[in-house]
């Protein structure tokens, strides 16, 4: 995804002069060849990410679209006053880029694990925020953001990730992306948990279970039209971030299921529960311990249909 997003936001920038990238010491080797190609448009403002976002946003008001890079909590909550009363507030466009969302660094501990970031994110006003499933979602992302007035959160993946999508889905922030739409089972999943998800739904086809799963890639705003759809056509909803399930995509989908006046099938929260992370490892072993592998979200799932007495 990292390398995705620099190859695009490059060929942006060389397109047009008033893109600009702020890095807080970062991305050494990933931007190099931006930083050669276009210095005028590339600045590093060292280990400060508060001063960071204050000169993206008067950047930004004199004209500038600014992109600001860096990994996990850096970007976001080190600086959230920063980007709350700056860039938010005064509407600023600034496109805030947080590599390394959920577990990616998770042998760096819980000052990296990025688990909560889309839940304060989304409750900022003014704030877009967009996670993409895969690098086709990621190219499709960054140009999306540069082309969306204000402020922009895009949380992306370290690299490595597999690519999801076959060819190119029609993307539009605020719309979900439908991968199978036909199931009694909905898996709405949000960010590189992805691929993990599709996974999921194999096993689970394997055990009778028709199963769809849509990419809801943009948090804010949110495809309220897909979930109200969803709600009618499915006998459960299962949302699967590799995040807290407070706030995040499974607080946002259980918001719009619980204002539904039509009667609408149960939610199941597939995530990060209260509390810290206290293991470390790579982020395969620690989807593994916190029940993000394909085999544990199919088996939730199922639990919940047997409890539910869905069939």
């Amino acid at each position: 995804m990292r390398d995705a997003f620099v190859r695009v936001l490059t060929e942006i920038a060389r397109a047009d002069k008033n893109v600009m990238l702020l890095t807080g010491d970062l991305g050494f080797g990933v931007l190099t060849k931006f930083a050669e190609e276009l210095p005028r448009q590339y600045l590093n403002v060292g280990v400060a990410e508060q001063n960071m976002t204050g000169v993206a946003t008067g950047l930004a008001l004199e004209g500038k679209t600014v992109f600001t890079y860096s990994i996990g909590n850096f970007p976001t909550l080190r600086c959230l006053e920063q980007i709350r009363n700056d860039v938010c507030y005064h509407n600023a466009n600034v496109k805030i880029v947080s590599i390394g969302g959920g577990f990616c660094y998770g042998a760096l501990g819980i000052s990296h694990h990025a688990t909560e970031d889309l839940a304060i994110m989304r409750a900022l006003p003014n704030l877009t925020v967009v996670a993409p499933g895969d690098l086709t979602e990621t190219a499709l992302a960054t140009k999306a953001i540069y082309a969306t007035p204000g402020p922009c959160y895009l949380r992306l993946g370290r690299g490595g990730e597999p690519n999801v999508h076959l060819d190119h889905p029609a993307y539009a922030i605020g719309k979900g992306i439908p991968l199978f739409t036909e199931g009694d089972v909905a898996l709405l999943s949000i960010g590189g948990i992805l691929d993990n998800a599709i996974k999921a739904r194999t096993i689970l086809e394997l055990q009778g279970i028709r199963t769809c799963v849509y990419s809801m890639h943009s948090l804010q705003p949110l495809d309220i039209d897909l979930i109200k759809c969803v709600s009618l056509s499915s006998k459960l909803i299962a949302t699967i971030e590799e995040h807290s399930i407070v706030g995040g995509l499974g607080g946002a989908v259980a918001e719009v299921l619980a204002e539904l006046s039509s009667p609408r099938p149960p939610l199941v929260r597939i995530g990060l529960t209260a509390g810290f992370s206290c293991v470390v490892g790579d982020q395969e072993y620690l989807r593994e311990v916190y029940g993000l592998s394909p085999d544990a979200i199919a088996n939730r799932v199922q639990d919940a249909m047997r409890r539910m007495h869905i069939s």
